[in-house]
């Protein structure tokens, strides 16, 4: 079997001749190793052939054939060639050709590494992998690989085909490529990717004092900075020399290499020139021409390479970054962004440091929640709610309609002093705290970023990413030219009539706000539910069983009951509506045709945050900043709509215990149910698809087909990690006053977060095509803006969701015997009401009266005059004092809050002055030896055409074939 490979043959196909298929060189993997190694002599058999399987073959040919095929059986393991009486008694085991040539595939398979990452010679390494299932019956998709395959041929890459039946299931074929030097040089040219040019001259980084407390948590040096520090400048091919290349095959890493070919199959025709500009792989997975493509990992995780040419980075990584006993551990982020590239090493970089700050937001959360818990013996206005002669004598106005009964203020005993653990004092300070934190969060890590841009040679990288990276996609639209003014070169652009651009932003953008309102349209829906289902809860739950539990009896009330349940009904509807949007926002933005890879993913990212921010903090605004404001009073209560449910009001220890317990519900929901799908989903789809494959000898799964089993990360596989960790910044920022133990929390998930990222990139996916990101893009501006939001929302909540400024006013001004305490609050902040004045749609039913009831009025949580007053119902004075004190501690937060943090982004500058030396002195280096390196270039043509022995630019390559480039830039 003869395999027509590389860019000298025709079409990748597959060819036999009779006499080919049975001779010793007929194999592709005799061939290849017999050739480039010749550690086989010629004729000596590669394996030993059965009885079974000559009589299977001989038996499909015709004589002459089967004389021939005897004749190749003669240096078997028998030890002599078999006689025709011999060949004709196995007549019963009649199999077709392919039967045995599978099986010489199989023993050819078990010669090679199980996991070698290069092709039959063993020496070209592969850079990418496509496969596909043959359909016969499917013309078009046969001739659309032939064409791509020749084109691909065309521009220098090397083509390798593994025919489906030395695949696992007999079906698949997997096409090999592999970039030759030229090849990955000119389109290092094109792309201006950075290689070294001199080892660094700059000193290293002062350790630290007491650096050795951070010894258990540090890696080896050889894993945190696999490669030495160099000076880099964008590489040109005509001038090579220039360079510190060493070895042709591993002078650009298989990250880069693998992004080289991806940019090559992306810009390939699939169909005749005079056919249209049909070209990409993607175009091709999508109409299922191919199944799959991808670049290998170079080793099992689980295992070192026994290939000596095979880095098994994916081992190292696994081994000191993947595995979860490493939490406590550093990430070794230059071997992540070696093996994975750019874009997803600054992703674990961000995370990492995002961790790291939250330790000690974290501390400072934990601090005042202990505040709470420590001054629980202090809580005057909780003493007051449990006593009997204060609380126990205090009747409370019905909460709801008809079904309601009047209930005693002490009965909310237990969820005031819960209350009091989250709205304390130390709240103001943590909410002020966050404030800064989260500025001090973005400015450092500006700082990082600027570091890892230097260090990653990413310095000027948005110009190119602008110019080179266009999208497939967008090419293949483009209609018209016209002269960059930058680059005063000729770019496709698309055709947009106005009416074309009117009309395709109105559609795209009410699209989502009509996924938007609908979030809204749900959101009213659980408000109803509370309204609705908090009076039947109120009915049911005053004889439950369950009040005469000792120990959570006291804590299971209607509030609680109606709070969890609509949390928990919210969370489901929360998980719906992503799965829902995020197809409608891929088709959105798709529709729009970005320009750049980076435009495309901004686009997304402003649509999905701006659905996601709805959808999931929607129900935490309308607790902490809509319920209990807008309830009337007893006897002239607000309905929703002018309907028949009454507003909600606050639970009796607050709104603020209520937005906690929403808070954790959502936030710890999300978390854990993203981790389950993260780590869970990805692995039992691997072992379902793996299965069969399981049951065979190791050495005849090659890899492949290991890593075609895997899952595949998808383009926007980062996108979706990046939202995760924003929506949960949200939570911890926009809502932290209400609760201190949130950045607590996140901190623990992402400890494991970065664990099952890591286990699940490095063990469950495909390795994915390395991408370069200086920044972590538009996330970045959603971060900063969520920060200035959350100044206000906190600042909101303390003022109106939290008690603090009523206590506060109480104290400082209303305090009946002047003194600085909270004697008397409780009575203070309850206003009366005549029972006689219910009208008969809210007066609760004769039935629903408890025993003891004799009473003529209730209280309810308001500041309005008593009945009988002049302006009875009426707000009092002290309602404007409170009103004016919530204003007034608004604005004196948010000044103060914002002149802090204003401050201190002046004070800390975005590029430390080491890194802003380091890249001076290195565009000095490159324009001194670039200089350099022209002036001796120039002596050496003088001198010669002075001896008159070469006139041509002196080359370390001169004589390489010529092939088409894929480059819009040149």
């Amino acid at each position: 079997m003869r395999r027509i490979t590389g860019k000298g043959g025709g079409d990748s196909l597959i060819e036999m001749s009779p006499t080919e298929s049975l001779s010793d060189d007929g194999n592709g993997y005799h061939q290849h190793a017999s050739s480039s190694t010749g550690s086989l002599q010629q004729g000596q058999p590669e394996f030993p052939l059965t009885p079974d399987v000559c009589v299977e073959t001989c038996e499909s040919l015709n004589t002459s054939q089967a004389s021939l095929a005897s004749s190749d059986c003669s240096d078997n393991t028998w030890g002599r060639s078999p006689t025709l009486e011999q060949i004709s008694s196995f007549t019963g085991l009649r199999r077709k050709r392919a039967l045995f040539l599978k099986y010489r595939s199989r023993i050819g398979k078990q010669k090679l590494s199980k996991d070698s990452v290069f092709f039959r010679d063993g020496i070209r390494r592969i850079d990418f992998v496509l496969s596909y299932v043959d359909d016969k019956d499917c013309e078009k998709k046969q001739e659309r690989r032939r064409i791509y395959e020749a084109n691909l041929k065309n521009a220098g890459l090397e083509l390798e085909t593994e025919d489906k039946s030395e695949s696992e299931d007999g079906k698949t074929y997997f096409v090999k490529i592999h970039a030759p030097w030229e090849v990955l040089a000119t389109y290092a040219d094109v792309l201006k990717i950075k290689v070294p040019f001199r080892v660094t001259d700059m000193p290293d980084d002062q350790e630290m004092p007491m650096n050795w407390l951070s010894t258990p948590f540090r890696l080896p040096k050889n894993i945190m900075n696999p490669e030495p520090d160099y000076f880099t400048a964008p590489f040109s091919k005509s001038k090579a020399d220039f360079f510190l290349i060493d070895n042709q095959d591993t002078f650009f890493p298989p990250s880069t290499r693998n992004r080289i070919v991806y940019y090559i199959l992306s810009r390939c025709l699939y169909v005749s020139e005079n056919c249209g500009d049909k070209k990409g792989i993607k175009r091709l997975l999508n109409n299922g021409s191919y199944t799959s493509a991808f670049p290998l990992h170079d080793s099992r995780y689980w295992i070192k390479s026994k290939d000596i040419n095979c880095e098994s980075e994916r081992y190292d990584l696994y081994k000191h970054w993947a595995r979860f006993f490493c939490f406590f551990k550093e990430q070794p982020i230059n071997r992540i962004r070696k093996y994975y590239g750019e874009k997803i090493g600054i992703y674990f970089a961000w995370l990492g440091f995002y961790t790291e700050m939250l330790l000690f937001a974290a501390v400072v959360g934990a601090i005042c929640f202990l505040y709470g818990f420590l001054t629980y013996d202090d809580n005057e206005w909780s003493k007051e709610i449990c006593s009997d002669e204060i609380g126990g004598k205090i009747v409370m106005c019905p909460l709801c309609d008809k079904k309601c009964s009047y209930w005693k203020l002490n009965t909310t005993c237990n969820s005031s002093w819960q209350s009091h653990l989250f709205d304390n004092v130390a709240t103001v300070f943590f909410a002020i705290f966050m404030g800064i934190w989260v500025t001090l969060f973005l400015e450092f890590w500006k700082r990082r970023q600027a570091r890892l841009e230097y260090e990653w040679d990413l310095v000027d990288f948005e110009e190119e990413q602008q110019q080179l990276q266009l999208r497939p996609e967008y090419e293949t639209r483009c209609t018209k030219s016209k002269e960059n003014p930058i680059t005063k070169e000729q770019e496709g652009v698309l055709d947009k009539t106005a009416t074309y651009l009117a009309g395709k932003f109105f559609l795209c953008w009410a699209s989502v706000i009509l996924w938007i309102s609908l979030i809204i349209a749900c959101i009213i829906g659980v408000i109803a539910y509370r309204l609705a289902v908090y009076a039947a809860f109120a009915s049911i739950m005053k004889d439950s069983p369950t009040n005469q539990l000792e120990v959570v009896g006291p804590y299971i009330t209607p509030q609680l009951a109606t709070s969890v349940t609509a949390s928990c009904i919210n969370f489901v509807i929360i998980m719906i509506l992503n799965l829902m949007y995020e197809k409608v926002a891929v088709w959105i933005t798709d529709m729009e045709i970005p320009k750049t890879h980076l435009e495309y993913e901004n686009k997304l990212t402003v649509k999905m945050f701006l659905f996601q921010f709805v959808n999931y903090y929607s129900s935490c605004f309308y607790v902490a900043f809509f319920k209990g404001k807008f309830v009337g009073y007893p006897g002239k209560y607000a309905y929703m709509f002018g309907g028949n449910l009454r507003n909600e009001e606050c639970d009796p220890g607050g709104c603020l215990i209520e937005l906690t317990t929403q808070l954790v519900i959502v936030m710890t929901g999300k978390q854990v149910w993203g981790n389950i799908q993260e780590a869970l989903l990805p692995w039992v789809m691997n072992w379902w698809g793996s299965r069969k494959a399981r049951s065979h000898p190791e050495s005849l799964y090659s890899r492949w087909e290991q890593d075609h089993d895997l899952q595949s990360f998808g383009q926007l596989g980062l996108f979706y990690e990046y939202l995760e960790m924003v929506i949960q910044f949200g939570f911890i920022t926009l809502f932290v006053a209400s609760f201190p133990l949130a950045p607590l929390l996140a901190l623990f998930n992402n400890i494991i977060e970065i664990r099952v990222d890591a286990w699940k990139l490095t063990t469950q996916f495909r390795r994915p095509v390395a991408a370069k990101a200086h920044s972590i893009g538009a996330w970045e501006e959603i971060l900063n803006g969520m920060a200035v939001l959350s100044v206000v929302t906190n600042a909101f909540i303390v003022a109106f969701t939290s008690d603090m400024m009523p206590r506060l006013v109480y104290m400082y001004a209303y305090q009946p015997q002047g003194q600085m305490n909270m004697k008397g609050y409780i009575n203070n902040s309850l206003s009366v009401f005549n029972v006689s004045e219910f009208e008969d749609s809210s007066r609760p039913e004769e039935a629903e009266n408890p025993m003891w009831f004799n009473i003529t009025t209730c209280r309810y949580r308001d500041y309005r005059y008593p009945p009988g007053h002049e302006k009875q119902y009426f707000h009092t004075m002290q309602f404007w004092h409170i009103l004016a004190a919530k204003l007034a501690f608004i604005i004196i937060m948010e000044h103060v809050v914002f002149l802090v943090k204003y401050f201190v982004a002046w004070l800390i500058p975005d590029v430390p002055s080491d890194v802003r030396a380091r890249v001076k002195r290195e565009r000095f280096l490159v324009q001194e030896y670039l200089h350099d390196y022209e002036v001796n270039k120039l002596k050496i043509q003088l001198s010669q055409q002075d001896n008159k022995e070469c006139t041509c630019t002196p080359m370390i390559y001169p004589t390489l074939p010529k092939h088409e480039v894929l480059s819009e830039v040149l």
